[in-house]
C-alpha cells in the first residue's frame, strides 16, 4: 500500500501533527526497509487519562505510558496497527529530553511502529537495538527535512 495508509488522529488532546505528507513518506520508508508491507498505520494522539485508561484496561498495567501499540496485523510481514501516543508524556519528555516536541513525537512514532515489526524493549539487548533503530530512522528524517 501507500503512505495514505498512514493516519494522523486526536482523541481527547487537541494537537495537530504538521508535515503530514513528509512523516507519512517516511514511515512508510520505515516500514519498507524492514522488508515489510503496509497495510494500515493509525496514530491516534491523546492525554495521560485516555491512555492510562487503555493500559489498565488492556494491558492491566496501573501505569503512565507515552505509547501504546495495538498490532491488528493478520499477515506475516504486514503493518496493521494503532499507536496511541499520550501528548502530555511527549511534551514532559521534550523537556526533560531538551528536544523539541515534534523530535519527541517522531522518537514516539517510530518507537510503536518498531514495536509493530517486532522489536521489543523488554531487555537491556533488545532497548539497545530498538534505541540504534530509532536514531537511524531519526537521522534519516532529519536528512529529509534538511533536503527542503
Amino acid at each position: 500500500m501507500s503512505s495514505n495508509s498512514i493516519h494522523f488522529f486526536s482523541e481527547d488532546a487537541p494537537y495537530v501533527v504538521k508535515q503530514k505528507k513528509i512523516l507519512r513518506n517516511w514511515l512508510l520508508s520505515v516500514v519498507e526497509n524492514e522488508h515489510y508491507a503496509l497495510e494500515e498505520l493509525n496514530f491516534i494522539l491523546c492525554s495521560d487519562e485516555y491512555l492510562l485508561g487503555l493500559n489498565q484496561q488492556y494491558l492491566d498495567h496501573d501505569t503512565y505510558t507515552d505509547v501504546i501499540t495495538f498490532d491488528n496485523s493478520e499477515l506475516t510481514k504486514t503493518v496493521a496497527g494503532d499507536i496511541f501516543i499520550s501528548i502530555h508524556r511527549v511534551k514532559e519528555n521534550a523537556i526533560i529530553q531538551k528536544v523539541k516536541v515534534t523530535e519527541e513525537l517522531t522518537r514516539i512514532m517510530v518507537h510503536g511502529t518498531l514495536h509493530l515489526l517486532g522489536y521489543k524493549d523488554k531487555t537491556k539487548a533488545d532497548k539497545l537495538k530498538m534505541t540504534f533503530k530509532e536514531d537511524d530512522y531519526l537521522q534519516h528524517l532529519r536528512e529529509r527535512l534538511n533536503a527542503l
